[in-house]
């Protein structure tokens, strides 16, 4: 059935291969460097995910008790007249180019249709993934299966100290830093924000404490921007920090995992305000660096207002789809 492979297990994950997965996850690192460790808490937190259904829709392979290969695909819950279903997963290097990467996106596919049909049958299928461009035999795996490139991504890094910009509040609006009495007013942003974004669909409640306000969440380095007059939030940016990435490098890098305002604030200089408040806040804090992750057809001008605040572009990143 896997060419050169028959001496492997196969079944489901499940939340006991939460240290499995993150040796073979720092494995791939290792040789592919998108820069990306992870903790046993990182991959049990993916585990977890409210959106993920494990014996329905993941697939591991193992060599003995090491776990060299697995995939899981998660659906959408608020999906509108498109729903994606995202496949994450990959192969250890030693064990590639043995037809486990083949068997493993034809069993993610295969899922996500089954999710499709349970959740959003009315709705158009598209399956994503996102994969650094740099990576060997990725573009030629995803092709066979039928997969093109929908989108890209830029890695972008900001060295912080004294390269750190100065960006004023604009008149009428004020920042807060995160907090339990805000949270739902960043998640509100986000939500309404993302209606014209490519790819998103709204973050429920138990999505948002799962994806975002977890272990690696920063709050002291995530602000919300407010009207004064009116007390409408029109802002957010969320930072996000992760503890293996810290002892692998000895980078403490900060973030910026989601930052957005809403469609009538754009152009005003508040994103501007936001990335140099969270720049500052994060050089005062320690911390070595600051990076994000940039649609590059961004609607929003990202690209741009991360440019002009000193963050340099490091790598790319693909986001393949296949229209079901």
């Amino acid at each position: 059935m896997y060419e050169n492979s028959s001496s492997l297990s196969w079944r489901p994950l499940a939340v006991e291969d939460a240290k499995a997965a993150a040796d073979l996850l720092n494995a791939m690192e290792t040789v592919d460097g998108i820069g990306d460790y992870y903790t046993e808490e990182d991959t049990l937190q993916e585990l977890v995910d409210p959106y993920a259904e494990l014996e329905r829709a993941s697939l591991a392979a193992f060599d003995g008790d090491v776990m060299v290969g697995y995939m899981k695909a998660n659906y959408q819950p608020g999906a509108e007249e498109v729903h994606q279903v995202y496949l994450d997963g990959g192969v250890h290097p030693a064990y590639r180019r043995r037809g486990i990467g083949t068997a493993l996106l034809t069993a993610g596919v295969a899922a996500a249709k089954e999710l499709h049909e349970r959740y959003h049958p009315a709705l158009k299928l598209v399956v994503d993934a996102k994969r650094g461009e740099h990576i060997p035999g990725v573009a030629e795996l995803f092709r066979a299966h039928g997969f093109t490139p929908a989108r890209y991504f830029q890695h972008l890094e900001h060295p912080l100290g004294d390269a750190v910009p100065g960006a004023a509040i604009p008149g009428g609006l004020r920042v807060e830093p995160w907090s339990e009495q805000n949270d739902d007013d960043f998640r509100t942003v986000r939500n309404e924000s993302f209606q014209d974004h490519w790819g998103t669909a709204p973050m429920p409640v138990d999505s948002w404490r799962s994806n975002v306000t977890n272990h690696t969440f920063q709050p002291a380095v995530s602000f919300l921007l407010r009207e004064v007059a009116t007390g409408v939030p029109v802002g957010m940016l969320v930072t996000k920090s992760w503890e293996a990435d810290t002892a692998a490098t000895g980078i403490r890098d900060a973030n910026f995992f989601i930052m957005r305002t809403l469609r009538e604030h754009r152009s005003r200089g508040e994103a501007r305000a936001l990335v140099g408040h969270a720049l500052r806040a994060a050089a005062a804090q320690g911390y070595s660096r600051a990076s994000v992750r940039v649609d590059s057809a961004s609607a929003a001008g990202a690209v741009g207002v991360y440019e002009e605040a000193g963050f340099t572009l490091k790598m790319r990143l693909v986001r393949w789809a296949l229209e079901v």
